[in-house]
């Protein structure tokens, strides 16, 4: 395993490991190497199965369901386009 385990981590040390893996996720599926994007595969399900296993009952958007982008998808269809052109 790369880095500490995620069960050791703190909840404010998760976040951050979280936010860091987060954001170099992009470069990495760009520009790294496949054992560079496996390893990063890898990290970044541990610390988001181990934010999940501490957090079952999190805040979840009503807009990031399934059923929010469709409403979300029919709403865009139908709105009419104000942009002036």
């Amino acid at each position: 395993m790369t880095g500490v385990d995620p069960s050791r981590l703190d909840d404010q040390q998760l976040m951050k490991e979280l936010e860091t893996i987060h954001r170099t996720r992009h470069d990495t599926l760009l520009y790294g190497s496949n054992d560079a994007l496996r390893t990063h595969n890898e990290r970044m399900a541990q610390l988001e199965g181990e934010y999940l296993r501490r957090n079952p009952r999190r805040l979840v958007s009503a807009a990031r369901t399934r059923e929010g982008a469709r409403e979300r998808g029919c709403a865009e269809a139908v709105t009419p386009d104000t942009s002036g052109t």
